[in-house]
């Protein structure tokens, strides 16, 4: 799994394949994926950034689909518990799965610059982790790896 991102991509053909593949896997597993879900969907897929609740909520609010904060917390809640959508701790902030449908372990690169966030292969660095806190006898049961610094493009920028 390629970080996921910073790079240059066709981000609406992006949108549509993270659509379609969320569709297939409520269809495959019997979850709705209501107005209300979908449409925050779309609002994190519309840019690699985390959004917070209340940024999800101006849009539902401005579009007519809800006006109170748990119809936002819901819709995250469910994307979130059904692996559509990570938090980010750091923001406590929401930002859409790169790879929805697929098992994996992301560690998320955050750039302090432009916020954006990239999803990156975790796996080597939850084996390292369990590791290190097998060594001391401590059995890792969730984490989340996440790292600041700066995309490409900031970097640029700031050299």
């Amino acid at each position: 799994m390629d970080a996921h991102g910073f790079d240059p991509h066709d981000h609406t053909h992006c949108i549509t394949d993270a659509l379609g593949a969320v569709e297939e896997e409520c269809a495959a597993r019997k979850l709705q994926l209501t107005p209300v879900r979908r449409r925050t969907l779309e609002l994190l897929l519309s840019e690699h950034r985390a959004m917070g609740a209340y940024d999800v909520l101006e849009h539902l609010r401005a579009e007519g689909l809800g006006s109170q904060p748990p119809v936002a917390y819901r819709a995250l809640d469910f994307l979130v518990s059904h692996g559509f959508a990570h938090r980010i701790e750091r923001l406590n902030a929401f930002v859409a799965c790169a790879h929805p449908g697929q098992r994996h372990a992301p560690c998320f690169l955050i750039c302090r610059g432009c916020s954006a966030v990239a999803e990156a292969a975790g796996r080597p660095a939850m084996r390292a982790l369990r590791a290190a806190a097998s060594g001391v006898g401590f059995a890792v049961e969730r984490a989340v790896i996440e790292a600041e610094g700066l995309c490409p493009t900031c970097a640029e920028a700031a050299a």
